[in-house]
């Protein structure tokens, strides 16, 4: 079955690139160092050091697997090939709730870069879906949990 394509703004490739770097060059010399301290600590069947070392190993061992099937099927979208004014990955897009007045501006991203927190959301969420490929002056209605929201695109940037 062939891996599905997983697509990322340049910014997001770079991310994952430097995540992947530091816990090859950083992280696993630091368990590894925590490893062997905890082994001069003897029997290693009552050591909770050397446990909680080799659990740390492990996860980051699966994380490092995961950062690179995750490149090995990357597709980095340049967004400077897309419309401007269209909504697409890549793109920041600034719109009023129509309900409340409030503007908020989002980056439509991956969902590998997704983070709510910084305003930064998945062309696969509601609110992604709802506004990709739409043009500055559409009203979306998206459904959400809490109801209805309804935006009004205001501007799309790069």
């Amino acid at each position: 079955m062939p891996e599905k394509e997983v697509l990322l703004t340049l910014g997001g490739l770079k991310k994952l690139e430097e995540e992947l770097e530091y816990l090859k060059s950083v992280k696993r010399r630091e368990v590894a160092e925590r490893i062997k301290e905890a082994i001069g600590f003897g029997d290693l069947s009552e050591n909770s050091e050397y446990e909680d070392a080799k659990n740390e190993q492990a996860f980051i061992e699966g994380r490092i697997l995961a950062l690179e099937k995750t490149l090995r099927h990357a597709r980095v979208i340049d967004t400077q090939e897309l419309p401007d004014n269209v909504v697409s990955l890549g793109s920041k897009v600034t719109v009023k709730d129509v309900d409340s007045g409030e503007e908020l501006t989002y980056e439509i991203v991956g969902s590998l870069e997704a983070d709510p927190g910084e305003m930064r959301i998945s062309a696969q969420s509601p609110v992604g879906k709802a506004l990709l490929g739409r043009e500055v002056g559409t009203l979306v209605e998206i459904q959400v949990p809490d109801g209805t929201l309804r935006y009004q695109i205001l501007s799309i940037s790069k």
